[in-house]
Order: structure tokens, then C-alpha cells, then sequence
């Protein structure tokens, strides 16, 4: 499986959001940074530290002109109940069948028990400027993210 790395570009996908609508990448596209998180599972102690600490950073992230983006394999209807109980601003894709998992070549299972944790940013071209991945310093995902992207806009 290939995985995606710094200067690929962010490949086309469409999944559910936690809202139940079609999210396709193709509307953000040229419009915003891409900060693009693949996490475990809705609920687990370190993804909710993760997804909470991107949600505290939401203001800063938007100053940055970059949306974010959570995807894991769980329902819809399981990121649904995840962003409202977290209080979660921004989009939640539901990967039921692990196909984007696969398309960013994102590991499935590490020790064939928990998904992988990886995050990229990429540029408002979709070009990936940079990757992180971890499956224990979950709030340095958000971090790392962060930098780059103000770092981006420093350089235009």
C-alpha cells in the first residue's frame, strides 16, 4: 500500500459527514490549508484528547485559513453523538469501509488492534507540506498541524 508523503497530493474522496451530508474535498480545495486527521475511534480516552484539543485550537486554525477535518471508521450516527457530547466545530468523516484509510495509506491496525493515528497538512493546492504520526502524542497532532499551517501563512 502506498502511502501518501510530503509533496503528493490529497487524493479526491467524498464520505458522510457527522451530519449525515456528502463531504467532498473537492469544495475546500483551493479555498483552505487542509488539516486532515485520521484517528481510531470516537469515545477513547487519547481520541477525545485529540479531538478536543483541535477544537480548542478551532480559533486559531481558522486564523490560519485552514479547516480541519477527522476521519474515522465509526457511523455517522457514532460521529454524530462524538461531536455533540465533545462539543466538536468542525467535520467529522465517517471511513465505515476504510477506503480513505487506504487511499492516504493511513496503517489499519497497529499490532492488528488500533488504526493508525496520522495527520496531514497540506497546502491550498492539496499539496501535503507535511505529515505527523503517533499513536501516543496525540495533542502534539494538533500542534504540529498548527505550526505549519502559520507557517504557511507567513509564506503565502
Amino acid at each position: 500500500m502506498k502511502r501518501i508523503q510530503i509533496g503528493d497530493m490529497i487524493p479526491e474522496f467524498s464520505l458522510y459527514d457527522q451530519h449525515g451530508s456528502i463531504f467532498n474535498i473537492n469544495s475546500v480545495i483551493g479555498r483552505k490549508k487542509l488539516v486532515i486527521f485520521f484517528y481510531p475511534q470516537d469515545g477513547s480516552l487519547n481520541c477525545t484528547r485529540e479531538a478536543c484539543y483541535f477544537r480548542d485550537l478551532s480559533d486559531v486554525f481558522d486564523e490560519a485559513d485552514a479547516v480541519v477535518i477527522g476521519i474515522s471508521g465509526q457511523s455517522v450516527e457514532s460521529h454524530k453523538e462524538f461531536a455533540d457530547k465533545n462539543r466538536l466545530n468542525y467535520i467529522l468523516l465517517s471511513d465505515t469501509g476504510n477506503s480513505v484509510r487506504k487511499l492516504f495509506g493511513v496503517p489499519g491496525k497497529i499490532f492488528g488492534l488500533i488504526p493508525g493515528r496520522v495527520t496531514y497538512v497540506a497546502d491550498r493546492s492539496a499539496r501535503v507540506v507535511y505529515v505527523f504520526e503517533s499513536q501516543k502524542e496525540v495533542q502534539r497532532h494538533a500542534d504540529e498541524a498548527l505550526k505549519i499551517c502559520l507557517l504557511l501563512k507567513k509564506t503565502g
